[in-house]
């Protein structure tokens, strides 16, 4: 397993208290990654929901966009102690794409192109709290940065905004992903340093 960190510049969380317990502000932005960055175009790439009965709602990257994206700007916080503020970011809230599943289920595994995955509940997808970002500070998602596109979920550590998204699949109960199995906390609340088991 490899990791690549391009560093980063930063300062203590009480130069600003939008900074979570342990963090350091960041003003670039760190590439931090486990696996080989996929290289996939527009057209090839897909991204589906997979409930339990087996239905499959699938979306290409016209359709995807075509459902409708929106402009937010967010903070994302790193398990690895940074934080950017105020980043830039566009993508389709999974509200709309949850909008015509039905599943009785509560829990989510997300998958990457890659083999990647990270569990997250289903509330914690729904709200206006995630999204599928495509952009990211005014420019298409670099594949080192996740691109084509990327799960982003702000409010968690930002392993659980999954690199190379290309699925989510409903799960009956909470089943942890690659880095959960590698000792990281099942949920990843920044605010309370759930960064590990």
């Amino acid at each position: 397993m490899s990791f690549f960190n391009l560093g980063f510049t930063g300062r203590r969380r009480e130069d600003d208290p939008r900074l979570p317990p342990g963090q350091r502000l960041a003003h670039d932005w760190p590439i931090l990654s486990a696996e080989p960055t996929p290289q996939l175009s527009t057209d090839e790439w897909e991204f589906t929901i997979r409930t339990e009965s087996g239905s499959v709602h699938k979306w290409s990257w016209d359709e995807l966009l075509a459902v409708g994206v929106e402009d937010v700007t967010v903070d994302i916080h790193c398990v690895t102690h940074w934080s950017k503020l105020d980043m830039a970011w566009r993508g389709v809230p999974l509200d709309r794409l949850f909008a015509d599943v039905e599943t009785e289920y509560e829990y989510v595994m997300a998958h990457s192109y890659g083999g990647y995955t990270t569990n997250v509940p289903l509330e914690e997808l729904l709200d206006g709290q995630a999204w599928i970002a495509t952009e990211a500070e005014g420019e298409p998602l670099d594949p080192e940065h996740g691109g084509p596109a990327r799960l982003l979920v702000p409010h968690l550590y930002f392993w659980k905004s999954a690199k190379w998204i290309r699925g989510l699949r409903m799960m009956e109960s909470d089943e942890p992903g690659f880095w959960e199995q590698n000792g990281y906390h099942l949920h990843g609340d920044p605010w309370t340093e759930e960064r590990y088991w």
